[in-house]
C-alpha cells in the first residue's frame, strides 16, 4: 500500500527547498530574471540589459592622433633664483607653469615640473628659467594649443615633436581668461588632430595624452567623470572632469574621444599630493575652437564689456530687498568710465535680461556679454527699487578693461575712533571711518549672524538699503526702516580686501 502520508510529506520538503534556493540566489547577487515571492504570487523584474561599449583597446587611435601631440618648452628671462644642492629650484622661484600650478591650488594641485623640496637653498644667482608642457597641432601649417600658463612669461619657445624633433616656435596669442595658447612653427604636412564638435558625454571613454613629469609622449585612458566644473580659475569655467590619469607636465595637452577628435584640453588637476587621484579638468572643445579661432585670426580674443562688478543674489540678499527669486546678478558698483556707468546703471541693480533673453546668475552673464561684440547696443533689464527697466547699454572691450585693479586697502586701526556703536542683533561694533566713507567694522562677536555672513574687523560699510552711510546713526536709521518694512535681513554694501560687495544679514540667526 502506497503511504500518501509520506508522499505528500516528501512533495513538500521539495517545495520548500525550492523556495529556499530562490532566496538563497537572490541573495547572492545571481544576475538574470529574478523572482519573488508574496502571498502565493509570483512577481517577475526584467534585467537591465546594456550593451557593452568602447574598444577592445586604444591601439588605433592612439597610433593615429599620438604623432600629433607635442612637447613645449619654454625658456623664461633670468632672474633671481635660489638654487638647491642638486640644481633645483625653490618653490617660491619656480618657472611660470610650477607657479601657476601653485597659485591656483596650493601646496599640490595643478601641473607643471617636478618641483620637489629635496634640500637647502644655497646662495641667489641669476638664472634662466625652464618650464615644460604639452600641446597638439591643430593644423598641417603648424598651429599648436597648448595653454596660457605653459607660455606665460615665456622669451623663447620650442616644440618637440612625436619623432624627437625640436622646432623653434612663435607665440600668436595668448588668452589667460580661459588659459588657452596658441603657437606656430614653420613648416608644413604636420599630423594634426581635429576638434570635435560633439557635445561630449558623462559616461564617454576619452584619452588624455602628454608629457607628464616631462617623461615625452605618455597616453591614459578613462572616461568623462562629469561637466560643467567651475573650479573657480577664472569667469568662463565650464570644465569637463575626466578620470583618465593626468600629471605635472601634461598641460595643454589633449583629451581625445574614441574618434581621435581632441574634446578637451588639459588644464588643472586636483590633488592633495600633487600627483594622480583620478581628478582632472580639461577646457571643452567648444570653446577652444571659438579661442583658438581669435588667437589665429587677431592675435587676441575680442569680448564685449559692460563694465559692472556682480555678485549672485543670495537668499539674505532677496529677503533683504523683499523679494522672492534669488535669480540675476546684483551690481555692487559700476567700473568707473565703463559702459555701464555711462548708460546710468546703478550699484544695487539687479540685471535680470540681455536683449530679453533672462540670466540665472552672475556667470551667465559674464558668458552672455562675453559672446557679444564690442560697439554693440543691448537692451538690459535691471530690477531697481522693485520695479523692472530697460537700459540701453553700448558694450566696450574686455580688452581695454585694466587687469591690474588693486583689492581696497584696509583702513588704519590705529587712527581716532571716534564713537563706536553696537548694532544689536547682528553681531557688529562699528564706527565713522577715519580714511573716508562709510564706517568701518572695528568687532565682529563669534557665533553672529555677520560672523556667518564673512564680516571682518577693517571692513567698511558703505551703505545700507541702498541708502550710503557716513555714521552710527544711518546705520541705525537703516535697520529700522528694515524692520518697518517686514525684511527678514538687512543689506549691506561693504568694501573689503576681496573688494565691494553686498552682504544681507538676518535679523536673527536661523
Amino acid at each position: 500500500m502506497t503511504d500518501h502520508s509520506n508522499a505528500r510529506t516528501s512533495a513538500g520538503r521539495v517545495r520548500a527547498a525550492l523556495l529556499a534556493s530562490v532566496f538563497t540566489l537572490g541573495a547572492a547577487g545571481i544576475v538574470g530574471t529574478g523572482a519573488y515571492f508574496t502571498d502565493s504570487h509570483v512577481a517577475r523584474a526584467e534585467q537591465v540589459q546594456v550593451q557593452q561599449a568602447g574598444p577592445a583597446d586604444f591601439t588605433t587611435i592612439v597610433e593615429m592622433v599620438k604623432p600629433a601631440v607635442v612637447s613645449v618648452q619654454v625658456k623664461t628671462a633670468a632672474s633671481e633664483v635660489a638654487d638647491r644642492g642638486d640644481g633645483q629650484d625653490n618653490l617660491d622661484q619656480l618657472p611660470p607653469e610650477l607657479r601657476e600650478f601653485f597659485r591656483r591650488f596650493g601646496g599640490g594641485r595643478g601641473f607643471g615640473n617636478d618641483g620637489q623640496d629635496d634640500g637647502p637653498l644655497q646662495p641667489h644667482h641669476p638664472r634662466q628659467g625652464m618650464s615644460q608642457g604639452s600641446g597638439f597641432f591643430i593644423s598641417a601649417d603648424g598651429y599648436v594649443v597648448t595653454n596660457n600658463h605653459v607660455v606665460e612669461d615665456g622669451k623663447d619657445y620650442t616644440v618637440v615633436t612625436d619623432d624627437g624633433r625640436e622646432l623653434a616656435a612663435k607665440l600668436i596669442g595668448a588668452d589667460k581668461r580661459t588659459d588657452l595658447a596658441l603657437l606656430k612653427v614653420d613648416g608644413h604636412d604636420f599630423t594634426y588632430v581635429k576638434l570635435s564638435t560633439e557635445e561630449p558625454k558623462i559616461g564617454q571613454w576619452v584619452i588624455a595624452v602628454g608629457n607628464p613629469f616631462g617623461l615625452g609622449g605618455t597616453v591614459t585612458a578613462g572616461i568623462i567623470s562629469a561637466e560643467g566644473r567651475d573650479i573657480g580659475s577664472g569667469p568662463y569655467d565650464h570644465y569637463l572632469q575626466i578620470d583618465a590619469p593626468v600629471n605635472r607636465g601634461n598641460s595643454g595637452g589633449p583629451t581625445f574621444n574614441t574618434k581621435g577628435e581632441v574634446i578637451g584640453v588639459n588644464t588643472a588637476i586636483f590633488s592633495p599630493s600633487g600627483g594622480n587621484v583620478g581628478i582632472a579638468f580639461a577646457i571643452p572643445a567648444k570653446e577652444v575652437s571659438s579661442v583658438v579661432g581669435d588667437l589665429r585670426d587677431e592675435g587676441t580674443v575680442t569680448r564685449g564689456w559692460l563694465g559692472v562688478q556682480i555678485q549672485p543674489v543670495t537668499k539674505d540678499i532677496a529677503d533683504s530687498l523683499g523679494i522672492e527669486k534669488t535669480e540675476g546678478a546684483i551690481v555692487t558698483e559700476p567700473q568707473d568710465d565703463g559702459p555701464a556707468a555711462a548708460a546710468g546703471v546703478k550699484g544695487g541693480d539687479i540685471i535680470t535680461a540681455i536683449d530679453g533673453k533672462s540670466v540665472k546668475d552672475p556667470k551667465e552673464l559674464s558668458e552672455t556679454i562675453a559672446d557679444l561684440d564690442p560697439g554693440q547696443k543691448i537692451a538690459v533689464t535691471v530690477q531697481r527699487d522693485g520695479k523692472d527697466q530697460q537700459i540701453d547699454v553700448t558694450l566696450g572691450n574686455l580688452n581695454d578693461l585694466d587687469k591690474t585693479q588693486q583689492a581696497n586697502a584696509k583702513p588704519d586701526m590705529h587712527k581716532d575712533k571716534g564713537s563706536e556703536g553696537s548694532l544689536a542683533g547682528l553681531g557688529l561694533t562699528v564706527q565713522k571711518n577715519p580714511d573716508g566713507d562709510g564706517v568701518v567694522v572695528t568687532d565682529v562677536a563669534e557665533d553672529s549672524s555677520a560672523a556667518d555672513r564673512g564680516f571682518e574687523q577693517g571692513d567698511v560699510i558703505t551703505s545700507i538699503g541702498g541708502k550710503a552711510v557716513d555714521s552710527v546713526a544711518d546705520l541705525e536709521k537703516g535697520i529700522s526702516a528694515a524692520q518697518d518694512q517686514g525684511r527678514n535681513a538687512v543689506l549691506f554694501k561693504v568694501e573689503s580686501q576681496n573688494g565691494t560687495h553686498f552682504v544681507g544679514v538676518p535679523f536673527e540667526r536661523g
